[in-house]
């Protein structure tokens, strides 16, 4: 019988012939072997800067940084002025969300080899977290001249024009990159968002499935593709499990879908975070709904909830809005209701505020969203220049702490808030939210309460564009920035349709 075995260097194998078998190992992504490899040309030469840098991005790619800055700095050590050592270095920090030093690093490298490809994509990388696409763009084009690896400068090109709702050059660079590999998930995903912006639902579903081959949905253990329902399937009779992805605010406007499948005759589980198991418990037609860290039961399909637009064929026409879909319980808004109106006159509309959106640890693409999104609680001061309004906190985590310094008056309970259920409770005591895109949002959308978004320039795919309304929520309203950035002129804006504000019934 064959036995699996890891590949050893040849016996008599120089420390030139042990670094080259490593870099092709390397090349083919697999780095636990080209580390061994590596190794052995240290063995035989040590002194080898080149070895040391190319060691130190495969320790990386096994989740060892600080031995990873350690292999790079011997490199420097014995050479100074090297320039793979300096943007290995650059990427290291950049893998740990230090975007200042890993900047210095790449910038480091080219000052020592100005046409130095990788370096220059790089950087472009950097500022572009660092919210600058129009600089990332010009180093993405230079890098792609120099001749970077055109799947990845395609990709990254792409992004960065789309953070500049400059849509058509974005889905053509998407395109590019899928023509220099065919089939590449970042490009895919990247491309079924891009479509989505566009309004073209159809054509885009498909390639968003291409999420689960993207980290960090692709780490995610995955059930078994056998029970993984397409439509095409029956489920009349049948038990399916329905499972949330990605943030709270994905699964509250998707697990829409569950009761038209509970409608057909299927048995509806859904497996959602603890926090929002109370409230998604609320949707008519679906028989349990459970915590997504407790035993999943036994079921005969599975799907995810991000999923079902694509087998449901959800076009722009199309899209459920049924509104409300979830429900606050009767007693818990009526408590709330004892303490929110005695704090203004009955005629004073009461208005949720939340400035703020969690931050995704750990993705450096997903925080410069995060940044992008969120604003400062002084940032929605002028809103409290209309007068006769009573502003109610919905704010939670670090953010919420800007509420001991708010320079208008504002009612903060959210300290009693356990989960969303508590929220969504709150929220039915108010006449209006006004929020960043945040999970707020949804939950005021799903119970059809006039919510009023706050959009960065860059707005969500889900979102679309040249609209201030969505279908995906009959009773929002869409303040969009119109450039990055500008939160104040944003605020503006609502300022003045706050004055026109009334509360009706």
């Amino acid at each position: 019988m064959e036995t699996d075995t890891h590949p050893e260097p040849p016996p008599d194998a120089n420390a030139a012939l042990c670094h080259a078998l490593a870099e092709d190992l390397h090349k083919q992504g697999r780095a636990g072997e080209a580390e061994t490899f590596y190794r052995a040309a240290l063995a035989l030469a040590p002194q080898r800067p080149d070895s040391w840098a190319n060691l130190g991005l495969a320790v990386l790619t096994e989740g060892r940084a600080e031995e990873a800055i350690q292999c790079e700095r011997e490199a420097l050590r014995l050479d100074p002025d090297n320039v793979e050592a300096h943007n290995n270095l650059g990427i290291v920090a950049h893998a740990l969300n230090v975007f200042a030093e890993a900047e210095n690093h790449f910038r480091g490298a080219l000052r020592r080899m100005p046409d130095h490809a990788n370096a220059t994509l790089n950087l472009g990388v950097i500022r572009q977290s660092l919210g600058y696409p129009d600089e990332a763009e010009i180093l993405y084009r230079r890098a792609r001249a120099l001749g970077v690896d055109e799947t990845r400068v395609c990709n990254n090109l792409a992004l960065a024009l789309a953070e500049q709702e400059r849509l058509d050059e974005a889905e053509a660079a998407c395109r590019d990159a899928l023509a220099a590999s065919p089939g590449y998930p970042e490009a895919d995903v990247n491309l079924g968002m891009i479509l989505l912006m566009r309004g073209r639902l159809t054509e885009a579903w498909p390639h968003y499935e291409s999420r689960w081959r993207v980290p960090p949905l692709s780490r995610l253990p995955q059930l078994p593709a056998a029970t993984r329902w397409t439509g095409a399937e029956p489920v009349e009779g049948k038990t399916i499990l329905l499972l949330a992805e990605q943030g709270f605010g994905d699964t509250l406007q998707f697990c829409r879908y569950a009761p038209i499948i509970a409608s057909v005759g299927a048995k509806v589980v859904l497996a959602v975070p603890r926090v929002l198991q109370r409230l998604v418990g609320t949707l008519q037609g679906v028989d349990r709904v459970i915590a997504e860290d407790d035993p999943l039961p036994d079921h005969d399909l599975h799907c995810p909830l991000m999923s079902l637009p694509m087998i449901f064929g959800t076009t722009v026409e199309t899209i459920p809005n049924r509104i409300p879909y979830l429900s606050a319980a009767p007693d818990a808004v009526g408590a709330w209701a004892s303490i929110i109106p005695s704090v203004g006159e009955s005629a004073s509309p009461r208005i949720g505020l939340a400035w703020a959106g969690g931050r995704r640890a750990g993705q450096p693409h997903a925080e410069a969203i995060d940044r992008r999104r969120s604003m400062k609680l002084s940032d929605m001061a002028p809103l409290a220049e209309v007068p006769g309004c009573v502003f109610v906190s919905l704010q939670l985590g670090a953010p919420a702490k800007q509420t001991e310094t708010a320079s208008f008056p504002l009612i903060d309970v959210t300290d009693r808030l356990t989960d969303f259920a508590d929220t969504a409770a709150l929220i039915e005591t108010l006449d209006l939210v006004i929020t960043v895109d945040t999970a707020v949002a949804h939950v005021a959308g799903a119970l059809g309460k006039p919510v009023w978004l706050l959009s960065r320039f860059d707005a969500c795919w889900r979102w679309l564009r040249d609209r201030d309304d969505t279908p995906w929520y009959p009773a929002m309203r869409l303040f969009r920035q119109t450039s990055p950035g500008d939160w104040a002129g944003t605020i503006q804006r609502v300022r003045e349709a706050l004055s026109q504000f009334r509360v009706i019934g």
